[in-house]
């Protein structure tokens, strides 16, 4: 059976389809034998953006079928840039894109698109999709899911580990060097998508390169502790968010009468520094010993995040999942070509001691190629 496994996903920044190309030999080591970005259609992401609750079903639809050719397109560049065919590859693990997760609901909801029976048929390869919803099934939240890849990668008997995914969330996984003790972690607040937001608002930009924008401002202290103030920094894990939460309407009702007196440079570094503050305290609060802390996500190239990030954790060691060997940009793209293994072989995916399932699940469904 065959070794090698492609992992996709786009995040709510809603605007590639992050693909890796992996190999599991042994399981529990992953050669990145591929990587690519691909760019969604600006259509495509006009769609997405536009998707809320009183979305008509069919413009849904519509999208569902839409990210599915968009994996599917991202999948034959990455074959092909990588050399291979797709009759090598076991199986495609297909996050999608989350349109809406409410976790705390009753019932709790997590909807990701891009139907994975028309990427199963445009591609050739099986898929496996539909990662969440079984882990909030067994009472969990159904994120973060890549807390199962952090460990098989990035656990040491010499000291304790947290990883700091800066996506468009920020979630910590907590790996203790002693091998009997559990896992934990959880999403501890946005990390980019309020940042992204506010740049496509105010600069025509869909992101802050670098930082350099929040670097050339100045930190506004009222506004930073409205936001910090929010409950959901206050609560205890299990926990997970997202943009349904934390977006522009959540920063202007915070924010209050504060948001028009502050320039909108000020803004964005108090944005960045939300993002240093609340990370820094859910990383001390979780393990209060000084440990290494492994970067990665996009908010690894912010270097005056990262820089905000030190200032606030200064005993600890920070590291970008690079120099371990790990692009940061894919380590979730790779997580879920784990998750795609993981369900082949009929494995647990989910850890419960994270998500708050109450057990251990094999998570997703299997769509078979064509025959």
């Amino acid at each position: 059976m065959s070794k090698l496994y492609i992992g996709l996903i786009s995040g709510t920044s809603m605007d590639a389809v992050d693909a890796a190309l992996v190999a599991f030999d042994p399981p529990q080591r992953a050669q990145t034998l591929a990587v690519s970005s691909a760019p969604l259609p600006e259509s495509l992401i006009t769609l997405l953006r536009a998707i809320g609750p009183q979305t008509p079903l069919a413009c849904i639809a519509r999208a569902d079928a839409a990210v599915a050719d968009a994996f599917a397109s991202a999948t034959h560049e990455l074959l092909a840039t990588s050399g291979h065919r797709r009759e090598q590859i076991r199986a495609i693990g297909s996050h999608g894109q989350t349109v809406w997760h409410a976790a705390d609901g009753s019932p709790s909801l997590s909807v990701q698109i891009g139907d994975p029976n028309r990427l199963a048929e445009r591609t050739g390869i099986t898929v496996v999709a539909d990662f969440r919803r079984r882990d909030m099934a067994a009472g969990g939240q159904g994120a973060p899911l890549a807390s199962s890849l952090h460990a098989e990668l990035f656990r040491r008997q010499d000291t304790d580990t947290i990883v700091l995914n800066l996506g468009g969330i920020a979630n910590i996984t907590l790996l203790p060097r002693n091998p009997a003790a559990d896992i934990t972690g959880f999403d501890c607040g946005p990390a980019n998508t309020l940042m992204d937001a506010w740049c496509r608002r105010h600069r025509n930009s869909n992101f802050d390169a670098g930082g350099a924008w929040a670097a050339d401002c100045i930190l506004h202290h009222t506004l930073l502790e409205r936001l910090t103030s929010d409950a959901f920094f206050q609560r205890p894990a299990p926990k997970s968010t997202g943009p349904e939460y934390f977006n522009l309407d959540w920063l202007a009702t915070r924010a209050g009468n504060a948001l028009a007196e502050v320039s909108p440079g000020d803004v964005q570094t108090t944005l960045a520094e939300l993002t240093a503050l609340t990370a820094a305290r859910a990383i001390r609060k979780s393990l209060a010993d000084p440990a290494e802390v492994l970067v990665c996500g996009g908010g690894a190239h912010n270097r005056y995040l990262l820089a905000r990030l030190a200032a606030n954790l200064p005993e600890y060691r920070l590291r970008s999942t690079a120099e371990l060997g790990m692009d940061p940009d894919f380590v979730e793209a790779i997580a879920f070509a784990w998750l795609a293994r993981c369900r082949i072989y009929n494995m647990a995916g989910n850890v419960p001691t994270v998500t708050g399932a109450r057990r251990s699940v094999v998570l997703g469904g299997i769509y078979a190629a064509s025959l």
